[in-house]
């Protein structure tokens, strides 16, 4: 097996084992508020997406009672119906915030409790360790490492997921209102979509361990270096010192260039296709109104929806790559812990 693919392999292994010893800060046996914060959360969350997916129906409506066509929902006006668009569309924002103000003090608790417990043990550590590792090495692994943690709880739970439930909503309603070929052109979009962000993200996420590891070099060279002030000065050697740190520089600079060229890539290779899928559902939809099947308001809920799902689907390749740097970096802490 190449050794890429091992790399691979154990790094999937080290994920789920990262996220196995997250998941008790979730939810600790000791701390039922925790607990009750999630739930709430959770059904926040739940709240947000139905709202967000009966929306653009609200705004058929409109549409329609505007050209005089269809049968409005709710029983109200073209007025009312704009109102009830626009109240909708608040609570879906409104319901996301309180989710996220509900949350934040369980991914704090959790941040707190691994940072101390960290601490704790680099502090039980032996000399020889601390000696070999290198403070400034050591000082980059538990900062990004803690900083993942709340950033991991709260991307698993809050864009994973819902965006898992909010395309499946999508999909059911596209095939009740219309027929499966709209529900056929979304989900070939959307599985296109998905092997392209991941497949590029994979590529990424190497370019991005090794632009960290630059800058873990960097960061250890210039902090050594510092702290080996009256050294440097005896013999002389800050002109050394410099070109050394500059090498390293050097080669983050180039990894950074690297990364920033891939998310162009990625950038541009997204919107592609799901520019093709929205074509594709706007053409069935623009025929269907061409020959009085569909009302106009149907074309624009067709546009709407495929707008709506462009908007999570447009951060997946970037909650996907980060995802898996914060679980890159907190193995590294938690290989620190063991």
């Amino acid at each position: 097996m190449h050794s890429d693919d091992l790399q691979q392999m154990d790094e999937r292994k080290s994920g789920w084992m990262t996220i196995r010893k997250v998941a008790p800060y979730l939810w600790p046996a000791d701390e039922p508020w925790v607990k009750r914060r999630v739930v709430l959360a959770m059904a926040m969350l739940v709240l947000a997406k139905l709202i967000a997916v009966y929306t653009p129906i609200l705004y058929k409506g409109a549409v329609d009672a505007l050209a005089g066509e269809g049968v409005p929902p709710l029983a109200l006006g073209a007025v009312g119906l704009t109102v009830a668009y626009g109240v909708a569309r608040m609570m879906t924002v409104g319901f996301q915030q309180l989710r996220d103000a509900l949350f934040a003090p369980v991914g704090q608790r959790a941040l707190r409790a691994l940072a101390l417990e960290t601490f704790q043990h680099i502090h039980q550590l032996s000399m020889r360790y601390h000696v070999t590792r290198r403070t400034g090495g050591l000082s980059r692994i538990i900062e990004r490492g803690v900083k993942g943690v709340e950033f991991l709880l709260r991307f698993l739970l809050f864009s994973i997921g819902p965006l898992i439930l909010e395309l499946l909503l999508v999909a059911v309603v596209l095939m009740w209102l219309f027929d499966v070929w709209y529900l056929v052109v979304v989900a070939v979009t959307i599985a296109l979509y998905i092997w392209f962000t991941f497949t590029v993200t994979e590529w990424r996420v190497k370019l991005r361990r090794e632009m960290n590891d630059q800058d873990t070099e960097a960061n250890q060279r210039a902090i050594d270096s510092l702290l080996n002030f009256e050294t440097v000065k005896y013999f002389n050697a800050e002109r050394r010192e410099a070109e050394r740190y500059d090498v390293s520089m050097k080669a983050y600079a180039q990894a950074a260039l690297k990364t920033a060229y891939s998310l162009a890539f990625l950038n541009f290779g997204q919107s592609f296709l799901i520019t093709c899928g929205l074509i594709g559902v706007m053409v069935l939809a623009a025929t269907g109104v061409q020959n009085g099947s569909l009302t106009v308001g149907d074309f624009v809920m067709v546009n709407a929806y495929m707008i709506q799902i462009t908007v999570p689907l447009n951060f997946l390749g970037t909650v996907y790559r980060e995802i898996r740097q914060a679980l890159v970096d907190m193995g590294q802490m938690f290989q620190l812990l063991e």
